[in-house]
């Protein structure tokens, strides 16, 4: 089931759905990663967004 646009709270914010992939796109975008890269992360880390951007840093160099 796709995510309620109409509920716009904190808690959703601090996570990345790897389910939808408009968020896993948003994502790869601003972190400079491929779509695979994020799923990848998502799969190894969870979907804790800040836990995300230091890995993806991670993987930039």
């Amino acid at each position: 089931m796709a995510d309620d646009k109409s509920k716009r709270g904190n808690r959703d914010r601090d996570r990345v759905s790897g389910e939808e992939d408009y968020e896993v796109r948003h994502f790869a975008n601003k972190v400079g990663l491929t779509v695979q890269q994020v799923r990848d992360l998502i799969k190894q880390h969870g979907n804790d967004r800040k836990t995300l951007e230091r890995e993806a840093d991670k993987l930039r160099g």
